[in-house]
């Protein structure tokens, strides 16, 4: 590895810049926004979009970038800043198709324009009005990571290669969403799952990120494969732990239900794990409660017992530090400076032991 001169950053450092940058583009789409047409949508979306998150998408296309001798300026926090705009695209859209009520502790989209609508006594069915409404926000959100990403200060030629990767990832994350929808209706395995996961989830995570900041830079295609290498295992990690979080988490830390998860009878890696393990009598009861809209705290716990028991709990604990461990062994023989290794190193570490 060779190393990067630069000033010290730290993910303080990248997060202060990077929420800045998206405080500054949203207050500049408030004297576009059409004369007449309520002003409900763009300030929702400047409160969901600035409230938390952990910018991971962001960093990690920051040092793909940097990775690639790209220097440290405000046009790439601002490219970078982009694909947390399409992020929220991408969760506002997720919590719609999965029912899901709770988001970074708050109403999700969805629900919070329901529950103006019912608050408001105005006509029609609240829960389709919030439905409705969060849809445009999220195509909004598209439409501005499109908008902050070309006009992000890089050259054009620049601006076009990181493109390329953008675009691909934006078709892969509805292609996942769309398998993810055919899989609550297929077998249910363990493989199934870790593919929807690696196209839904894991690869837009940090795979595409970093090769869109690395593409920005004009790295070539072995420094693209090697984070492949690297962002797959990487994002199939998070994305175990994001699963393991939304059955046991607490709720008060990840800002989420961790009822939303099972009564959706989402397909999980978890899952998969229980239903293969489980004796005739945990089996019965994984069909009964898992799935169920009306699934009360008792039999959560019933199905948290169930998971634990069958060793599915553990084993997708294994399963989450086999993926790191092969993330960090891709990212020691990566043609990248030391600086940046360290850092997203970090980064991953970060992604994986967490309890948000």
């Amino acid at each position: 590895m060779t190393q990067l001169a630069a000033r010290p950053l730290d993910s303080a450092d990248l997060r202060a810049r990077f929420d800045a940058r998206l405080a500054e583009f949203l207050r500049q789409q408030g004297p576009g926004w059409p004369d007449g047409a309520p002003r409900g949508l763009p300030s929702t979306l400047n409160r969901f979009v600035l409230a938390g998150g952990k910018r991971l998408r962001p960093m990690f296309c920051y040092w793909g970038w940097r990775s690639a001798g790209g220097a440290d300026t405000e046009a790439i926090i601002t490219a970078a800043s982009a694909l947390e705009l399409f992020h929220a695209f991408a969760l506002i859209h997720d919590d719609i198709m999965d029912g899901s009520e709770r988001r970074r502790g708050e109403p999700s989209v969805h629900q919070f324009f329901a529950d103006r609508h019912a608050r408001s006594s105005w006509r029609g069915d609240a829960a389709r009005y919030g439905r409705n409404t969060a849809l445009l926000c999220g195509d909004l959100c598209a439409a501005w990571a499109d908008q902050m990403f070309h006009d992000c200060g890089l050259a054009r030629e620049q601006v076009h290669r990181g493109y390329a990767v953008f675009a691909g990832m934006r078709t892969e994350v509805i292609a996942g969403q769309y398998l993810d929808l055919v899989s609550g209706v297929g077998d249910g395995s363990a493989a199934s799952a870790l593919t929807v996961i690696r196209m839904k989830a894991a690869r837009y995570t940090v795979t595409r990120p970093l090769q869109i900041g690395a593409a920005l830079a004009g790295a070539g295609e072995d420094l693209l494969t090697a984070y492949a290498s690297f962002g797959d295992p990487l994002g199939d990690a998070f994305q175990l732990r994001d699963d393991v979080l939304g059955v046991f988490g607490d709720p008060a830390v990840t800002g989420k239900s961790v009822l939303d998860d099972l009564r959706e009878g989402k397909r999980t890696v978890m899952m998969a794990f229980a239903r293969d393990r489980a004796t005739r009598a945990q089996a019965a009861r994984i069909k009964e409660l898992f799935g169920c809209p009306g699934l009360d705290e008792d039999g959560a716990a019933e199905l948290r017992r169930i998971i634990v028991d069958t060793g599915a709990r553990d084993g997708t604990e294994r399963l989450i530090e086999t993926r790191l461990s092969a993330a960090l062994t891709a990212l020691a023989e990566a043609p990248v400076p030391e600086e940046v290794a360290a850092h997203l190193a970090r980064l991953a570490d970060g992604a994986v032991n967490r309890q948000s």
